[in-house]
């Protein structure tokens, strides 16, 4: 009976033993020293394609009228599309917007029905930019009463955004390393890195002025819309580790 009650007191001494040495161990550890950095990187590179919307409205007495008006117009805006030789894939003609058109009577207090408006989006991924001057300008032709600025954009979107990306890596630890040497240590390893996104900054077609004000003509439309130069921006935090003295 004797040492069956001694026992636990046994295990009670040898738990809180371990316990305390555990306790010295993690008071004796040294907590890390850190250095918080940002970085930031840009890549710039030409576009290769670019995004239009080409819009047709009508607006007619009857609904019939305004919409074989528009079908119309869409129909000679998907020939110029073929004529252009951009796939069908690359044109986008289902957004449709169809609402009646009304007027305020004051002496009745009521509203007059005057008809209704009939309006369909196109929307053109254009792969050949030598191609887009030519776009917009024969699609007015064609009846596109709402023109939308060319949207620039490339093919290697994502291979440039990961450019962007890596150069603000590299910024943020060539930061990291001066603060490091200006304090008179060492950079160690990284312990975080987090990235607010890599971002484009939208361009559009510019179209070039010339001197005389004369507007260019049907073969030199291409010539006179000039793409800008796109920017691809990136931004980043981290944190490293400090070592040495």
């Amino acid at each position: 009976m004797t040492q069956t009650v001694r026992t636990p007191w046994i295990a009670v001494l040898v738990a809180a033993s371990m316990l305390g040495s555990a306790g010295s161990a993690t008071a004796d550890e040294v907590p890390l020293r850190l250095v918080s950095v940002t970085g930031s990187g840009e890549v710039k590179a030409q576009p290769d394609m670019a995004y239009v919307t080409l819009g047709v409205e009508a607006r007619k007495p009857t609904l019939a009228a305004a919409r074989t008006e528009v079908n119309a117009a869409v129909e000679r805006i998907l020939a110029l599309t073929r004529e252009l030789k951009i796939e069908p894939k690359f044109v986008d003609s289902t957004r449709l917007q169809v609402q009646p058109d009304y007027r305020w009577d004051e002496k009745t207090a009521k509203q007059v029905l005057l008809g209704y408006v009939v309006s369909r989006q196109i929307e053109v991924e254009v792969r050949d930019l030598d191609r887009l001057g030519t776009l917009l300008e024969k699609s007015v032709s064609a009846g596109v009463n709402q023109l939308g600025e060319a949207r620039l954009d490339s093919s290697r979107r994502k291979e440039l955004e990961r450019e962007a990306l890596t150069k603000a890596v590299e910024d943020a630890r060539l930061n990291a390393d001066t603060l490091a040497r200006a304090a008179g240590a060492k950079l160690g390893p990284v312990q975080s890195i987090s990235t607010t996104g890599t971002m484009p900054v939208p361009m559009y077609m510019q179209r070039a002025k010339s001197v005389a004000a004369a507007p260019p003509m049907a073969d030199a439309a291409d010539e006179s819309y000039v793409p800008s130069e796109m920017k691809f921006t990136s931004n980043v935090s981290a944190q490293f580790e400090l070592v040495g003295p």
